[in-house]
């Protein structure tokens, strides 16, 4: 770690310029800084990182660990994570002329109001430098409010279509430095650490047992952005080694708990159909850059998204403290709304997946869902995650149906799990679960949906399960 003892500056880099900012809360999101400091052309849209208008291009890593432009939420990002950062504005990219990406959406009119144009802009700058344009890995992350979409997938596709050369920024990137350092600083009464090791958050949480652990900031920012929640000291995982690392056997795949979602959807693709399924859904790409899987069990949301995929899946975590460490089953992990089995002084360090198929299972299906307002970029209202293994005479030897968003924590219709194992895989089999699936769970009503909503949704996305796999296209299945 570069000190122990928080400093009253931080150093990082904007658009290429070096900056030493000091009397600075570091919970303070970068949005509002920029903004605070001239840098307007990014915009404040939702700021909870729905639409896009406020992003920016931070260098980083790809899931190879080669340097690479990933676009972020601004909004998001709390300027203590800055230390020993590279940002890019859209002020910074022009460098006399306009970058090709500006060049498209000026000639090819991408731009209306103009108001989630530097977002775009943005967005199309970071998959520039990584060969990597297209909707859905490039502006699914940005919203057009004038529904202006066909010229600015003109403009990505041109984009797209011309490879970039060497330049300034290609040439920034092949000198970039890696890993993050350790960073420690302080201002207006809040401390904000970035260990390189295990070893030191322990020690960290020693001395402030009442620390606030942070990753990736994409759920804890929503506090900073939206109530300026004050934390007087962060510590912050997304720097430490042994929490960033992805191990793949025969017999399972260990994911480090601070491995961004987007490295772990490059390298895991093909492996769980349910997870790729999930992460594609899971918001947008600026988000999943910088979301952590812990992260996001760590939160303890009831309608957090992968939690369902990892109970399907049986995944357990392994946990860790100045104590020892244990491993915790994820069906063991949630104990109440917003409440987990993590004692104080423990971290996640990992969640391992298992692969293996056990002997007697001919057919493993698994597959996952999430219904929401939007398809992309929004919380669900029921995401459902299955997992069910067939003998060779198509007999259920066991089943696992796990969902989000229909109670306190992320649950499993344990009951109807039992009941299927033995019984033959056919609609009969189906529908007579479904009536036992609509009365599973209690769910709430909110403004997402009703409870009845829901105890439908729970039944049908079972059945639908079921027909993806196996009903032939020319069946009809009633509902």
């Amino acid at each position: 770690m570069t000190t122990t003892v928080p400093q009253p500056h931080l150093e990082f880099t904007l658009n290429g310029r070096s900056l030493r900012i000091q009397a600075v809360s570091p919970t303070q999101t970068l949005l509002s800084y920029l903004r605070q400091h001239g840098y307007i052309g990014t915009k404040e849209g939702c700021g909870d990182g729905d639409c896009g208008a406020c992003t920016v291009a931070m260098m980083g890593t790809d899931a190879q660990g080669q340097p690479q432009y990933q676009a972020v939420n601004s909004c998001l990002l709390p300027i203590g994570s800055l230390g020993g950062r590279h940002i890019y504005t859209v002020e910074g990219i022009a460098n006399g002329q306009l970058h090709p990406v500006q060049q498209a959406m000026v000639d090819l009119g991408g731009s209306q109001c103009g108001y989630c144009t530097p977002g775009f802009i943005m967005s199309l700058f970071a998959g520039y430098y990584s060969d990597r344009v297209a909707d859905d890995v490039t502006i699914e992350g940005n919203l057009c409010r004038c529904t202006g979409y066909l010229p600015i997938r003109r403009a990505a596709q041109r984009v797209a279509a011309e490879p970039h050369g060497e330049d300034g920024f290609s040439q920034a990137l092949t000198q970039a430095s890696t890993p993050l350092t350790g960073t420690a600083f302080a201002g207006q009464g809040q401390q904000f650490y970035r260990p390189t090791q295990l070893s030191e958050v322990l020690t960290l949480l020693q001395t402030h047992p009442d620390a606030t652990l942070v990753a990736g900031s994409t759920d804890l920012g929503l506090e900073m952005s939206w109530y300026r929640q004050h934390y007087p000291v962060m510590v912050s995982l997304e720097a430490v080694g042994e929490l960033r690392q992805m191990q793949q056997t025969d017999d399972a795949v260990v994911i480090g708990a601070a491995v961004p979602l987007s490295h772990i959807e490059d390298q895991l693709r093909g492996v769980f159909p349910s997870l790729d399924e999930m992460l594609h859904w899971f918001a947008a790409r600026q988000v999943r850059n910088r979301a952590t899987l812990g992260g996001n069990l760590g939160t303890a949301s009831p309608i957090g998204d992968l939690p369902p995929v990892l109970l399907a899946l049986d995944a357990t975590m392994q946990v860790v403290s100045a104590e020892g460490q244990r491993e915790i089953p994820i069906a063991n992990f949630f104990k109440g709304y917003r409440v987990t089995d993590l004692r104080t002084g423990e971290v996640i360090v990992s969640v391992t997946v298992p692969k293996t198929v056990p002997a007697g299972v001919a057919r493993r299906l698994s597959q996952s869902y999430k219904v929401g307002k939007r398809g992309t970029d929004d919380i669900s209202i029921v995401a459902a995650a299955y997992r069910v293994d067939l003998d060779d005479q198509d007999r259920i030897v066991a089943a696992r149906l796990a969902y989000g968003g229909v109670a306190a924590t992320p649950a499993r219709a344990t009951a109807v799990e039992a009941w299927l194992v033995g019984r033959p895989w056919t609609l009969e089999t189906v529908l007579a679960a479904k009536s036992q699936l609509q009365s599973a769970f209690s769910p709430l009503t909110d403004l997402r949906g009703s409870a009845e909503y829901r105890n439908r949704l729970v039944a049908n996305l079972f059945e639908k399960f079921f027909v993806e796999f196996d009903v032939p296209e020319q069946q009809e299945v009633l509902v």
